[in-house]
């Protein structure tokens, strides 16, 4: 007993995984720069240099960098990591999460030290774009799958 249209289904299926992983890519890129957008405008700039050493990446992090998020694709294939920090830039995680009071050593050894307010921006950028993200990624997986069904055999 023959199948009708097998050979146009397999081929189909074949190009499916292609079609997504490309689809997923665009998707992924456009969330990650309206997430580096939001973070950018929210951080608070003395110089800029910390504004300025917000990004993204494909793979894993840049040396001397915080990872703020890192996506891999359910294939594995795709990884896009959200960072800030570099060589110049390593306090990313004071601003965001403000510091306590304290004792300060060194040069300054026994003065007080007031602490600094917390200055959220990267992750609050994070929390409120991942759903729309997600959702982005969800939406062009089924329209590369449409795309791939409605093409000829």
């Amino acid at each position: 007993m023959a199948v009708l249209g097998l050979k146009k289904l397999n081929a189909k299926l074949k190009r499916l995984p292609a079609a997504a992983e490309a689809a997923i890519r665009t998707a992924m890129e456009q969330s990650a720069n309206e997430i580096v957008a939001l973070m950018k405008s929210l951080v608070p700039v003395d110089k800029g240099d910390l504004r300025e050493s917000i990004g993204w990446t494909w793979g894993s992090k840049p040396k001397y960098s915080q990872a703020i998020a890192s996506v891999t694709s359910a294939s594995g294939n795709l990884t896009l990591t959200i960072h800030v920090g570099n060589s110049k830039v390593r306090y990313a995680h004071l601003v965001e999460f403000g510091t306590a009071p304290h004792l300060n050593g060194g040069q300054f050894a026994g003065t007080q030290h007031p602490g600094t307010k917390a200055e959220p921006f990267f992750f609050v950028s994070w929390r409120a774009l991942r759903k729309r993200a997600k959702s982005r990624i969800t939406r062009a997986i089924t329209k590369s799958a449409k795309q791939v069904a409605a093409s000829g055999g």
